[in-house]
């Protein structure tokens, strides 16, 4: 079993690594994470068996807290009172394209538990689990927000690249190469105080707050070099690219159809709200969209801190949708399993 495990890591890593090398020749944004990604998503719709193991993404999902930590700043307060209204804004956009997702995928032949649990922008692993409770399938609900991740990430570089005017997006770099690499070793202590506190997202937010409190104190500020930043978006990039084994290639390719117009509905409808948050809070257009953009709270915060688009900015507003989803989905799928023995009866 070991062995298998290794080799699949392995074969996900060199492949990874070519789709990188190729995505950085032809000169893509976001080469070393988009590549590996879709590389490891074509072999394993073709039924190679890649795999990265949770263990692994977990230490460097810690990695990308303490870098996106570390752009806390003693300054930031002075922003925060500006938060309030784009929190309000990124609430009613969630409600709004979470409809108008679920609208779609009711059309495709979900149950409306499974269509409304598949659409909810965050907390992946608590919307399957809650949506199963409330009757939904949790297969497709689990595809359709894996899918969704995987396409904000592919489609969303690529945009603010031509917003950019085809300028190069690519990882951000550090002038100085590693600092206080000593943050490193409290990960293992960081990781269980996470899980204890209860923190969603332990593994990312635990080390998160660790950095925040240490750099914006100005005690100690992780970064790391160019090189370590392609490291880490290879690893992260391969393991979302190879959820997908053992999923046909037909079958995949009408998930990602249903898939795709979702995101592309939710996307709309969260664009309009981000084109209010720029104009009402100041806050730039890119930075606005990528904060409500429908992805996973890892995903949009790489793509934050990798694109230099205001990472803790995102990152809290992706952390209150997160915890308002917690919050708001029981009581949701109550409603929707009472409606449901009320259509029966």
């Amino acid at each position: 079993m070991q062995r298998n495990t290794a080799r699949a890591l392995g074969v996900s890593l060199a492949i990874g690594a070519v789709g990188g090398f190729v995505f950085q020749l032809i000169g893509l944004p976001l080469a070393w994470m988009l590549g590996p990604l879709t590389a490891n998503l074509m072999v394993s719709a073709r039924g190679v068996d890649v795999h990265i193991p949770e263990r692994l993404r977990e230490v460097f999902l810690g990695v990308l807290g303490l870098v996106l930590g570390s752009q806390v700043t003693p300054q930031l307060a002075e922003r925060v009172l500006d938060w309030p209204v784009s929190a309000v804004l990124l609430l009613l956009g969630v409600a709004v394209s979470t409809a108008a997702a679920a609208a779609w995928y009711r059309r495709c032949g979900f149950d409306s538990v499974s269509a409304w649990f598949a659409s909810a922008p965050g907390a992946m692993t608590a919307m399957i689990l809650m949506g199963e409770q409330g009757g939904g399938d949790p297969r497709r609900i689990a595809i359709a927000q894996s899918l969704r991740i995987i396409l904000v990430v592919m489609i969303l570089p690529p945009l603010f690249w031509a917003y950019e005017g085809g300028t190069a997006v690519s990882a951000g770099t550090a002038e100085n190469g590693f600092e206080a690499a000593w943050m490193l070793l409290v990960l293992p202590l960081l990781f269980p105080l996470g899980r204890w506190l209860r923190l969603p997202n332990h593994t990312l937010l635990a080390p998160l707050l660790f950095a925040g409190l240490l750099s914006g104190f100005g005690m100690a500020s992780f970064s790391l070099p160019d090189g370590g930043m392609n490291v880490m978006l290879w690893v992260l990039g391969c393991a979302i690219g190879s959820r997908f084994r053992g999923l046909s290639s037909a079958r995949l390719g009408r998930y990602l159809f249903e898939a795709f117009i979702a995101t592309l509905l939710a996307l709309t409808v969260l664009a309009g709200f981000a084109e209010l948050i720029h104009r009402l809070v100041g806050v730039p257009r890119d930075v606005a969209l990528l904060a409500l953009a429908p992805g996973g709270i890892g995903e949009m915060a790489i793509l934050a801190v990798a694109l230099e688009l205001d990472p803790v900015f995102v990152a809290f507003h992706h952390l209150l949708r997160m915890v308002a989803l917690m919050l708001f989905a029981p009581l949701w799928a109550r409603w929707l399993l009472r409606q449901g023995k009320r259509g029966e009866g």
